[in-house]
């Protein structure tokens, strides 16, 4: 397949609420989960901007596939936290994808050589074919459970996936909670964020995880955002022969091109402000704390943009814009799903 079949078969794969396997063998050819994985590992090595540049690329193709890309590369920051073995042992695998939640809703018991785990976790996109969990936990030692979190990682085979993703968009990117019942997990399976314990890490997997985590989810609302002008400017063109509308669709013209504005200034903004933080932390600069709060507020203002541009236009599209199977009415509600993660809401 090639990467235009993607933009196809969007109604195919909410259908079938999950990714076929020809659409998983393409992303593993192409290294779609491992954009900031180390060649060595098999990985594409990309720097930060060229890789979020690729998520909204693959989001302005379909929303369920650029979210999955997002999530399955953003466990790529994750690869300087394990001993180069665990490491090697994760990442190689070409069809290696890490799924998990961030979440500290289970409770690791302190025994000798590690834990054992005991949680449910919610909202883990791509759990159907990942290769590994990932999941925060309470510790709890001598039968008290404390503030303490510990990451750990489990093998597939230690997951129950409880298949329970019913959301209104985003129907393909199985986000579905996962279940671990008095699992042990070794100590060389746990790992905290920003240690570093290989020499399989690059600059990316230094910047700022926050930040990281929203112009990774951005990118795909402006992806998704892309595709939805693409589709309305298709839907207003197949109308333009209606004489006795023409005004009506002259009005409708200027709307799309006011709408097709504002997001161009919103991406241009978007991107203009991630290449200065990215050329600051490569000249090993560290990004202030107001900076940090400033990428913060614009993320969130900038998905509410996407979110206001795609309602400006629905309302004017017919009734396009309430079947369900139409591509316009898939991607407005996979445009939603994703702007409702917690990074960028209010």
């Amino acid at each position: 397949m090639n990467v235009m079949e993607i933009k196809e078969r969007g109604l195919e794969f909410e259908q079938l609420e999950s990714l076929p396997h020809d659409v998983l063998e393409f992303m593993y050819e192409q290294k779609l989960f491992k954009l900031f994985t180390a060649n060595e590992l098999g990985g594409q090595n990309l720097d930060l901007v060229e890789g979020i540049k690729v998520f909204q690329q693959i989001a302005a193709l379909d929303g369920n596939v650029g979210w999955l890309v997002t999530i399955g590369t953003g466990g790529n920051a994750f690869i300087p936290a394990f001993s180069q073995e665990m490491c090697e042992k994760i990442f190689t695998p070409k069809n290696a994808v890490i799924a998990g939640s961030g979440y500290p809703t289970g409770v690791a018991v302190k025994v000798e050589d590690g834990y054992v785990v005991t949680g449910q976790w919610k909202y883990c996109s791509g759990s159907d074919y990942a290769t590994t969990f990932t999941m925060n936990c309470l510790i709890e030692q001598d039968g008290v459970k404390t503030e303490k979190i510990i990451s750990c990682c489990l093998d597939r085979q230690d997951v129950e996936v409880l298949n329970d993703w019913r959301a209104m968009g985003l129907k393909a990117t199985a986000s579905h909670t996962i279940r671990v019942n008095n699992v042990w997990v070794p100590q060389e399976a746990t790992f905290q964020i920003g240690k570093i314990r290989n020499s399989y890490g690059n600059a990316v997997h230094t910047f700022p995880f926050t930040t990281f985590a929203e112009a990774s989810f951005l990118s795909v609302c402006l992806g998704i955002t892309e595709n939805f002008l693409e589709e309305a400017f298709i839907l207003i063109k197949q109308r333009n022969h209606d004489a006795h509308r023409a005004e009506r669709m002259g009005a409708l013209q200027f709307l799309l091109m006011q709408q097709q504005k504002h997001f161009k200034q919103f991406e241009k903004q978007f991107y203009t402000t991630l290449s200065v933080y990215w050329q600051k932390h490569q000249r090993d600069e560290s990004l202030t704390e107001e900076e940090l709060t400033q990428f913060t507020q614009m993320s969130k203002e900038i998905a509410a943009a996407c979110i206001e541009i795609a309602n400006k236009l629905i309302r004017n599209l017919g009734m396009d814009a309430i079947t369900e199977t139409a591509p316009i009415n898939r991607i407005w509600r996979n445009l939603y799903t994703a702007a409702q993660h917690g990074f960028l809401t209010p």
